[in-house]
């Protein structure tokens, strides 16, 4: 840095060297008389077994400067170690080995400190599952709920004494490990940075976290940063929470066949979401709803009592232990067999112990029961099973006899200071409204739980729109629980309900709320599944009519649309029983898809090559779409594929972008390569390409965003689906043509005149858009692509032509080219 004479702004460089290197990191918290969990730093297999035999084993190895702890695992003997230590070797050239702390309490804390040695601590969170799992794989509670008053301000005075010690400026977290049977505690690890805790911290608390360290690294006092949510207090306020947090992470490992399902100290989740209540059941609960829409709250009959996966926990956890109390299972076993705090199974057991009144009173509620039942996060579905109803019957009686909810605002002062903030979510745990409702507003719903198939892009669109909407001088209410998003910061629309989204909650805000309509078609496939529901109830839906959004998603009608008009697609029928289904497949011949209603990212598409095959795959999509039809077409295979995103007004397209894959059909579009402009499409083709985009978009009047998949073959163009909302290729489109699509089709939305561009051959450069895979965090996962989405993310480059921007964007993804090698083809898959 001197040499080039670069600056280094907020904490130093040799603070960062402290904090990283394990090895001084625990000479330099020894100064001050903290204690790190006992560990020896390795450079090699022999020593790793030999530091092993000091500390006895049990013992967990770690490579150093990783981020998620890829390549960390435990060990109980030598030769697990020996494999253990091979592997995590070959991420980085040191080795860390701890005595193993499995069983304690994890405990972190976020700290700010500026240049002139002011600190508070912003916040402190709690993982309900014990040291032994990842944070980013635990399911964490802020502010902390089973600390003693000593034992939070003990650590809390030690945070501050060792962020002061290493002259950290600007943000700060650090992570202990506590003896739950005494005060005995080591500090696991200082990250001098924001990290993936931080996030959480700031949306848990409203406290600006990264705008406060940003200001500090510049020098400014804490006591002189206004706190930009309240507008009234000073950075120097520590938040105080009047509400509970729960953050779930979601994992996909249900995609991957013969991944394991256990979850450890090296991370495989791809997404989490955050919920906020008054009380740790509501907040749970709702959790774990947003986790996973098909789920209705802490439900015993997910899975089957199994103590061998209470012991080593998966990514079901939680229903295993939802089972147990429910065959009541004593809270002492249970802590026993898991080691999460007895304060957290009592809360849940509460839930449980509930649910079983519910189901013996049946159905005839009182205000006083439902009320309770409300209180403790149950949802109107989640009654409506327990006392055999449905959840629109629960949801009448329960505005009958007033049972509705609160809306509350985080304003980091716990109510105790006149602070006015646009911060929101939905309590029963409360009597009156923190905020008026003034009408005009425009709602837009985001895109929820990042998931294999649903990541940033459709957050991308949500913000788009949030800004497009703000500059027609609209005033605008999101609705999303994603803690990771842009689209849930405070500062993004002048309303932020911090909810599930889901028919109940965002029909509560829109009755309190009355706006002047709803877009749904920004947030990707969730919304889309709730605008039916919304639409019988009355809801004003802005853009494509939702019996329109029907057509599209629920295959039968969206086929059966295709033939009456005329247009070409892969041989169909819609399922009604097993052995018709096999003698159609037997007419077209194997091999055929198998694809369920109303799903994103493939999820449960097949493609079957046997009857066996077949009948294994359809009580698959079956479980996945009951409501919805699920319907067999004929395979192609060894076809191009082609992506159209387009903007339409009342069924008249104003813009269209196509994609062609670089490979063939059968990999989803998710997982495959794109190129746009087409390279390789002749005119004629792109004519009846656009011809066919006109059709549907007539079909379907279209008023706002669409997608469509077509496959060509033999000079044939046959339409696989259309999808009437964003699609994943809008931001890499709207950025590689230079065009906005999804302001444009926010305008569209809203009713205003828009004039028809063409912008399909660009403007000069081409982009390429490549799949990023973790298959290296996932052992014994198939890496052969598919029909179901298997990627993570995604990169695109740009070039002068195709060649350079597709070597731009595979070596964005890391992926190594070699020097010299010898090409291995083995053609492609025939039966």
């Amino acid at each position: 840095f001197k040499k080039y004479n670069v600056k280094i702004l907020g904490t130093p460089i040799k603070s960062i060297i402290e904090t990283e290197d394990r090895k001084i990191f625990a000479e330099r918290v020894a100064e001050i008389g903290e204690k790190v969990a006992p560990s020896e730093p390795v450079y090699s297999v022999q020593e790793a077994l030999e530091a092993a035999k000091r500390l006895g084993y049990p013992v967990m190895a770690r490579a150093a400067f990783s981020l998620g702890g890829l390549g960390s695992g435990f060990a109980n003997n030598e030769d697990e170690l020996r494999n253990l230590a091979q592997q995590a070797l070959a991420h980085s050239n040191q080795l860390i080995i701890d005595k193993s702390l499995k069983g304690w309490k994890e405990v972190e804390y976020e700290v700010v400190r500026d240049a002139y040695d002011n600190c508070i601590t912003v916040c402190n969170m709690e993982n309900i599952d014990p040291l032994g799992i990842h944070t980013g794989e635990s399911i964490v509670v802020a502010p902390s709920q089973t600390l003693s008053n000593r034992e939070y301000n003990l650590l809390r005075t030690t945070a501050i004494n060792v962020i002061r010690h290493f002259g950290v400026i600007g943000e700060c977290n650090i992570q202990y490990a506590l003896n739950p049977l005494s005060e005995e505690y080591y500090i696991i690890e200082v990250n001098a940075r924001l990290s993936r805790s931080s996030a959480l911290a700031s949306k848990a608390t409203g406290y600006p976290l990264a705008y406060v360290a940003a200001k500090l690294s510049l020098g400014v006092p804490l006591p002189d940063i206004k706190n930009s949510v309240t507008g009234v207090t000073t950075a120097c306020f520590e938040p105080s929470l009047d509400y509970c947090v729960v953050k779930i992470p979601r994992w996909d490992l249900a995609k991957f066949t013969r991944v394991s399902k256990n979850i450890g100290s090296s991370m495989k989740s791809v997404g989490e979401v955050m919920a906020i209540g008054r009380t740790f059941e509501e907040a749970f609960q709702k959790a774990l709803r947003m986790v996973d829409e098909n789920v209705n709250g802490f439900d015993p009959y997910i899975k089957k009592v199994n103590e061998s996966e209470l012991i080593q926990p998966t990514d079901k956890r939680t229903f295993v232990l939802a089972a147990a109390l429910k065959e009541n299972y004593s809270i002492n076993r249970l802590y026993e067999l898991t080691k999460i705090d007895h304060w957290f199974l009592y809360k849940m057991k509460n839930i449980i112990d509930y649910l079983s009144l519910l189901e013996k009173h049946g159905n005839n509620l009182t205000y006083e029961l439902l009320l309770k039942a409300k209180q403790l996060g149950f949802s109107d579905k989640q009654i409506a099973v327990a006392i055999k109803s449905t959840d629109l019957a629960v949801r009448c009686h329960r505005e009958e006899i007033n049972v509705t909810p609160f809306v509350k605002q985080i304003d980091t002062v716990a109510g105790e200071w006149p602070a006015s903030t646009n911060y929101l979510y939905t309590t029963y745990n409360a009597t009156s409204h923190d905020i008026d409702f003034p009408g005009k507003f425009t709602m837009v719903v985001g895109s929820g739980v990042y998931r294999i198939g649903s990541s940033v892009e459709f957050d991308w669109c949500a913000v788009g729109c949030l800004r497009e909407l703000r500059n027609l001088g609209r005033s605008t209410i999101m609705i999303n629980y994603n803690p990771e998003t842009v689209s849930t910061d405070y500062d993004m629309c002048d309303r932020l309900y911090f909810e599930e989204i889901s028919f109940e909650i965002v029909m509560d805000i829109y009755q309190l709320e009355n706006p002047e309509g709803i877009i749904l078609s920004m947030g990707g496939q969730l919304p889309n599944n709730i605008a039916m529901d919304l639409h019988r109830q009355q809801a004003r839906v802005l853009g494509t009519s939702p019996e329109y959004i029907d057509s599209a998603e629920n295959r039968f009608k969206f086929s059966r649309m295709l033939d009456r008009k005329g247009i070409l697609q892969p041989r169909w029928k819609e399922l009604t029983n097993l052995q018709s289904a096999i003698e159609f497949c037997e007419e077209v011949g194997y091999p055929c898809l198998v694809r369920p209603s109303y799903v994103l990212s493939g999820a449960a598409m097949n493609v079957a090559y046997s009857n066996q095959d077949l009948e294994t795959y359809l009580n698959a999509a079956s479980e996945v779409s009951k409501e919805h039809p699920v319907v067999i077409s004929k395979f192609l295979t060894e076809a191009k594929e082609i992506d159209v995103d387009a903007v339409a007004a009342e069924g008249e397209i104003l813009c269209m972008a196509v994609c062609e894959h670089v490979e063939n059909a059968g990999v989803h579009s998710g997982d495959a390569t794109l190129v746009t402009p087409p390279q390789d499409i002749n005119p004629e083709t792109l004519e009846k390409i656009k011809e066919i985009a006109r059709d549907l978009a007539a079909l379907l009047d279209v008023t706002g965003p669409f997608n469509m998949q077509l496959i060509a073959k033999n000079n044939e163009l046959k339409v696989i689906e259309c999808n009437v909302r964003v699609s994943r290729s809008f931001p890499f489109v709207s950025k590689t043509l230079n065009h906005d699509f999804v302001a444009m089709a926010t305008r569209v939305i809203l009713g205003l005149p828009v004039e028809p561009v063409d912008v399909l051959h660009g403007c000069g450069k081409v982009g390429v858009k490549v799949p990023q895979f973790s298959f290296s965090r996932l052992a014994g996962a198939d890496v052969q692509l598919g029909v179901e989405m298997a990627s993570t993310g995604e990169v695109a480059c740009f070039g002068d032509n195709r060649y350079e921007a597709y070597l731009k964007a595979m070596m964005s993804t890391g992926f190594q080219i070699p020097k010299k090698a010898i090409l291995l083809s083995i053609g492609s898959f025939k039966v």
